[in-house]
């Protein structure tokens, strides 16, 4: 579990390259800079964890490309002490940005063996999400909402309702949209019946699951 000068350098490099893509959100890029790409990741990719590219993580899922992840969070416009719910923990590289970020992070994952993995790898690393759990992302965490915003990190074919409606008023919720290839869709609550929509750009996701059971 080492962190060195070279990945500082690395992840300097990376927020480089974020900014020449369009990232401008200060508290974005430092998240970037500070957290540890490389621990999350099969120390077989190691040397290429500062590359912005996708990587496989296990039981068919990926780690965001870190482009993906900026723009994400970006869109989020986290404040300190926001609550955040993230729909597909993964790697729990996502949850370490918006920590870093000052959120207080909700976050769900499907798949067991995922969740096993990262929920001993966070409290390694010192992250402490306010809440961590293995579920069906579909239905968000009703209990705990509404949320600031919500930030779902796999394609899905429609919006869940449930999680339009655990959104605040002027919440932001940030989902990919889409079969094959994604839509970037920023929706933005307006009032107790009305959402602002905007789409982004193409991006391409692991599908969102929905529990058939």
């Amino acid at each position: 579990m080492r962190d060195t000068a070279k990945h500082q350098g690395l992840r300097n490099q990376l927020v480089s390259v974020l900014e020449q893509k369009g990232i401008t959100d200060k508290k974005v890029l430092e998240a970037i800079k500070k957290v540890p790409r490389h621990l999350f990741l099969n120390s077989s990719f190691e040397d290429y964890a500062y590359q912005d590219k996708a990587f496989p993580i296990g039981a068919g899922q990926t780690i965001s490309q870190p482009y993906t992840v900026a723009f994400q969070s970006q869109l989020l416009e986290v404040q300190k002490e926001h609550k955040i719910l993230e729909i597909g923990t993964g790697s729990g590289y996502q949850t370490a940005v918006l920590c870093a970020m000052g959120a207080k992070v909700y976050t769900i994952e499907r798949q067991i063996e995922l969740f096993k993995k990262t929920s001993v790898l966070l409290p390694k690393l010192g992250i402490r999400p306010k809440y961590f759990a293995s579920g069906d992302g579909y239905k968000g965490l009703e209990i705990h909402g509404p949320f600031d915003s919500i930030i779902v990190t796999a394609g899905a074919p429609i919006i869940p309702k449930p999680l339009m409606a655990q959104l605040k008023i002027g919440g932001r919720l940030v989902i990919p949209l889409g079969e094959e290839v994604q839509i970037m869709t920023l929706l933005i609550r307006k009032n107790e019946t009305q959402f602002e929509k905007h789409e982004l750009g193409e991006f391409k996701f692991v599908p969102l699951l929905e529990d058939t059971n």
